[in-house]
């Protein structure tokens, strides 16, 4: 894993920190936050690092992750 891939997929990483209120998020909040970092860093390593490829990861996998926590 290059530097390129690296320091965006610890951006991510980082900022779910801020993820500090867990126990009050429900469930579905629960699984679009996972969503998108899980889309964010799969994104950054698909794309080599890219910024787009980052942020379109997170938001798709947001998105997913709302879709999935909806029906639990």
């Amino acid at each position: 894993m290059n530097t390129r891939t690296l320091i965006p997929a610890l951006m991510l990483a980082f900022a779910a920190t801020g993820c500090a209120t867990w126990e009050g998020m429900s469930s579905r909040e629960k699984s679009a936050a996972i969503g998108a970092g899980v889309g964010g860093v799969a994104g950054a390593v698909v794309t080599d690092g890219g910024v787009l490829g980052t942020v379109g990861g997170a938001a798709i996998g947001g998105v997913i992750g709302d879709q999935v926590g909806k029906q639990r």
